[in-house]
């Protein structure tokens, strides 16, 4: 049951991550202010050194990971895109990270619930990574 549990969170993981890369990149060459985007880039970056840890259990289970819901992934980019055809503004940017961090920390905060028999290293990685949405999202609401 360990071994199951830790396997599923840290396939959540990998799927969060990669589901956070992929929206700041898809916002990262529109912002404006260079705060907003050293800030957006500092937290891709500590996405893809949390990622890095992830792969590497992955591989000790001799797992692939996961990939991001396709629906979610194609509901996620058609927000972006309307949203920043009606209002390029840092402020719609920041609207929209806010709002995808907070649904991170909510599946995130789910799947550490549900797979509580996970060993304690993959719920370390899972914490911190809820930890950086949070911490974007709070950054992100000085730009709203």
């Amino acid at each position: 049951m360990i071994e199951q549990d830790t396997i599923k969170l840290l396939r959540e993981c990998d799927a969060g991550i990669q589901m956070g890369v992929d929206s700041i990149d898809d916002v990262l060459n529109r912002v404006r202010a260079e705060k907003m985007r050293e800030c957006l880039s500092k937290c891709k970056k500590e996405h893809q050194e949390l990622d890095a840890e992830v792969q590497e259990l992955l591989e000790k289970y001799r797992d692939d990971g996961k990939d991001p819901n396709p629906i979610a992934k194609g509901m996620s980019w058609m927000k972006t895109n309307m949203k920043m055809a009606m209002d390029e503004s840092d402020a719609t940017i920041a609207d929209l990270m806010v709002s995808g961090c907070d649904m991170g920390v909510k599946s995130l905060s789910r799947y550490l619930n549900q797979y509580a028999a996970a060993d304690e290293v993959s719920k370390d990685i899972c914490k911190r990574l809820i930890k950086l949405e949070e911490k974007l999202s709070k950054q992100m609401r000085d730009y709203l």
